[in-house]
C-alpha cells in the first residue's frame, strides 16, 4: 500500500516540489531502515520500540486524514496510534500481546484498502490478502506449539521487516523524486510572465 501511494505521488510531482521533497523523504526512509534494524536486534526493547514508532506513524497518519477531510477514520487511525503509543511505555509482555495483536490487525487493513482500489493497485490487495493470511497463520501456529511468547517474538520480526520495507519504499521515491527534480522546467513561450497558468490556460500562441 505505502508503495503504490509513493509512487503515484512522484509520478504527479512537479519538478520544484520534488526538489522540496525528496530530502524529507530520504532522512524518512533512513531512519524507518535504522529502526527496523534496531527492532530486529534489540532483545529487550525491540518490540516496545516498534509499538512507539507504529503508533507514531499512525497518529501522523491520521493528522494528514483529518486535514484532508477524512475525520473519521482519521479519528479511528489516531486513537488506535495513541493506544500503541502508550502501551509501548509499559511493559515488554504487554507490548508484545499488542504486537502479536496489531500485526495481522495492520496487514488486513492494509490489503482490504488495497481491494477497494482498481487496475495494479487491486492485485496488489490480492497479493496483501495472501500475505496477511500466511502471516496469521504462521502466527497462530507458532503460539499453539512454541508458546505465545515466541509467536510475539516472531510479530515483532515481521513488524520490522514491514517497516524495512516502507523504508525501502521511501528511499527509492526519493531517489526518484531527485531525478525529477532534475529535470528541466519547460520552456515559455518569450511573451508568457506566468500570469495565467494558474487560472485554466493562456491565450498566448504556442
Amino acid at each position: 500500500m505505502a508503495s503504490g501511494a509513493a509512487m503515484t505521488a512522484v509520478a504527479g510531482t512537479s519538478p520544484e516540489r520534488a526538489r522540496r521533497a525528496w530530502p524529507g523523504w530520504m532522512a524518512g526512509g533512513v531512519v524507518l531502515l535504522v529502526v527496523a534494524a534496531a527492532v530486529a536486534t534489540w532483545a529487550d526493547g525491540g518490540v516496545r520500540l516498534l509499538l512507539g514508532v507504529g503508533g507514531a506513524l499512525a497518529v501522523a497518519r491520521a493528522v494528514q486524514l483529518v486535514t484532508e477531510g477524512r475525520r473519521a477514520p482519521g479519528a479511528a487511525i489516531g486513537a488506535a496510534g495513541g493506544v500503541a503509543a502508550a502501551l509501548a511505555l509499559g511493559p515488554a509482555g504487554v507490548a508484545g500481546w499488542a504486537v502479536l495483536a496489531a500485526v495481522p490487525a495492520v496487514l488486513l487493513t492494509g490489503a482490504l484498502t488495497l481491494l477497494r482500489r482498481g487496475g495494479a493497485v487491486r492485485r496488489s490487495g490480492y497479493a496483501a490478502l495472501v500475505w496477511w493470511a500466511l502471516v496469521t497463520g504462521l502466527l497462530a501456529v507458532t503460539g499453539l506449539v512454541a508458546g505465545w511468547p515466541r509467536a510475539a517474538e516472531a510479530a515483532t520480526v515481521v513488524g520490522a521487516l514491514g517497516l524495512g520495507l516502507l523504508g525501502v519504499t521511501l528511499v527509492v521515491a526519493a531517489v526518484n523524486l531527485r531525478a525529477v527534480a532534475a529535470r528541466p522546467a519547460p520552456a515559455r513561450p518569450a511573451a508568457c510572465a506566468g500570469c495565467a497558468c494558474s487560472a485554466g490556460g493562456c491565450a498566448i500562441p504556442r
